[in-house]
């Protein structure tokens, strides 16, 4: 028996109190999931799982083995991080999460040469305009815009993010051109669903920042679908300035209110901080920094 591979389908069934979930977490099915935790109780000759038609969850004694499981599993997965360094070749799988948007084209192309630099590093990519629990579904790293919800994480900035305020021109030769943020109120807006307050856009007024109440007939989860409406002449958007780049410099959208710019949105890579990163992920984590330092988002195609 492979006590490793049965204790790694253990904590994947626990994180995610089922063993659909956490087959599907480690790449094996249900059934193989439910085989192995069953020889691990077999060989501890201990119940770890209350198991019923429904639901998953732990006894007393698989909450304490989970608890020493999971770090173990961490120190031999650095253990052999260090000696892929020692090889000079990187190799293992990386979970990551990113947002739908961001992480379909633009991280995309940030881990294209990675990969193509270290050909054995398997990246599974979870995409998702919600933040995934990273710690309960076994994630290794996860890409996060703004200000961050969850202090425990270990975070590292990767760089800063334009928000603009753009139209088309037809859209403006219609209605008018806003000449203060105040003047959007007469304006149909487009707004940015997963964004804090999405009805309310913040700017700044010399060295005061004020907040606009806008309003209009469109909203999305996705700032590109924003950014397509504003395209198409329906209304003003507030985007990711690298949505919207080349249809600017192309003249399909005007930039607008550029003096009174909230602040930039900062781009994070985050991490739980008891994970032992290992040789891969430290690696990875170097690469999208260096990339986006040196390929920032506003210059990056739509």
């Amino acid at each position: 028996m492979d006590i490793l591979q049965c204790m790694r389908a253990f904590t994947a069934v626990a994180g995610q109190s089922s063993f659909t979930g956490g087959a599907r977490q480690i790449g094996i099915s249900t059934k193989l999931a439910s085989k192995y935790v069953a020889r691990l109780e077999e060989h501890l000759g201990a119940q770890l799982l209350h198991r019923t038609t429904r639901s998953v969850t732990l006894t007393d004694t698989g909450q304490a083995y989970l608890e020493r499981c999971l770090p173990l599993l961490d120190q031999i997965d650095e253990l052999e991080g260090v000696i892929q360094e020692r090889q000079s070749e990187l190799g293992g799988l990386i979970r990551l999460t990113a947002p739908t948007g961001f992480g379909s084209r633009e991280l995309v192309q940030a881990l294209m040469p990675f990969q193509q630099a270290h050909p054995k590093v398997q990246i599974e990519m979870q995409l998702s305009d919600h933040h995934v629990p990273i710690v309960e579904e076994g994630i290794d790293l996860a890409i996060r815009f703004g200000q961050l919800q969850d202090s425990t994480l270990v975070a590292r900035r990767l760089c800063d993010m334009r928000r603009v305020v753009v139209a088309a021109p037809g859209y403006l030769a219609r209605h008018g051109t806003p000449a203060t943020p105040a003047a959007l109120t007469d304006h149909n807006c487009l707004l940015l669903q997963p964004s804090g307050q999405p009805d309310h856009w913040r700017f700044h007024e010399g060295a005061a920042t004020t907040e606009v109440a806008v309003g209009g007939s469109f909203r999305a989860n996705s700032p590109r679908a924003v950014a397509y409406m504003a395209l198409g002449g329906q209304g003003i958007a507030r985007c990711p300035y690298y949505t919207v780049q080349r249809f600017v410099e192309a003249g399909q959208l005007q930039l607008l209110l550029c003096a009174h710019e909230d602040a930039p949105l900062p781009l994070y890579v985050v991490y739980p901080p008891s994970r032992h990163l290992t040789a891969r992920i430290r690696a990875l984590i170097e690469h999208l920094a260096q990339w986006f330092r040196t390929a920032p988002l506003t210059s990056l195609g739509d």
